[in-house]
């Protein structure tokens, strides 16, 4: 008897793994199409002429915005999933970061091409000039590798260990992100102050976790990471 309940308990744990596989099969789609909303819109505002009188620093803000949201929301991934308990989050972080990097690659790129037409000599004085743009540059080309290194191969090329202390990296790119964008603004400092106050509380709750986090860790080691675009890796 003890031997058939087991059993059952397995087969009953198997299905309700299976059910919850099959709910973030059905999710997915919807979430990556959610995540679209915001270049959709910046492509029917610039067939319909909506991009205002300055369309290349509304394009570029906008997806500077929407590059820090997506990096703070891949970066809450991984403490909602602890306090919630719903370990099927976990598969949303890599979409959620390759967006993130989606969006950076468009704020450059509108940077690199419609603001100063590859003139690159006028780009790395640039660089080196303005300190705002300094501190965006490193964020973005910190970005880079952990998009390259994003999927299970490289995981596996890397070896785990190397490849969590390289996706901690993100942490340091969303801080470069920030000021970036504080040193940016000159009147209304808000938003950027808030997107910091944003990442501070994440930082507070990642060390609570580390510290006192318990056997929550033992139970979630995979989430250790720091990833920013990874099923596997930590935010």
């Amino acid at each position: 008897m003890p031997i058939r309940l087991r059993a059952s308990t397995t087969d009953w744990t198997s299905v309700e793994t299976s059910e919850k596989g099959m709910e973030v099969r059905l999710v997915k789609p919807l979430v990556f199409a959610a995540c679209l909303i915001p270049f959709g819109l910046l492509v029917w505002r610039g067939l319909t002429g909506g991009l205002t009188a300055n369309p290349i620093e509304y394009i570029t803000h906008r997806t500077g915005d929407w590059t820090l949201r997506f990096l703070l929301i891949a970066l809450t991934i991984t403490p909602l999933r602890r306090v919630t308990g719903w370990h099927s989050l976990a598969q949303f972080r890599r979409m959620l970061g390759l967006f993130a990097f989606f969006y950076v690659v468009i704020h450059f790129s509108t940077y690199l091409v419609l603001d100063f037409f590859f003139a690159l000599d006028l780009i790395l004085d640039d660089i080196v000039e303005r300190r705002y743009i300094t501190a965006g540059f490193t964020g973005f080309l910190l970005l880079i590798p952990l998009a390259v290194t994003s999927n299970q191969r490289m995981i596996r090329r890397l070896g785990g260990r190397r490849w969590k202390r390289l996706h901690r990296l993100v942490y340091v790119a969303a801080v470069a992100g920030v000021i970036h964008y504080l040193w940016l603004v000159k009147v209304d400092i808000r938003p950027p102050l808030t997107y910091g106050a944003i990442l501070m509380v994440l930082f507070g709750v990642r060390l609570g976790f580390r510290f006192w986090g318990g056997g929550v860790r033992a139970s979630s080691s995979r989430d250790q990471s720091g990833s920013v675009a990874t099923d596997t890796g930590n935010f």
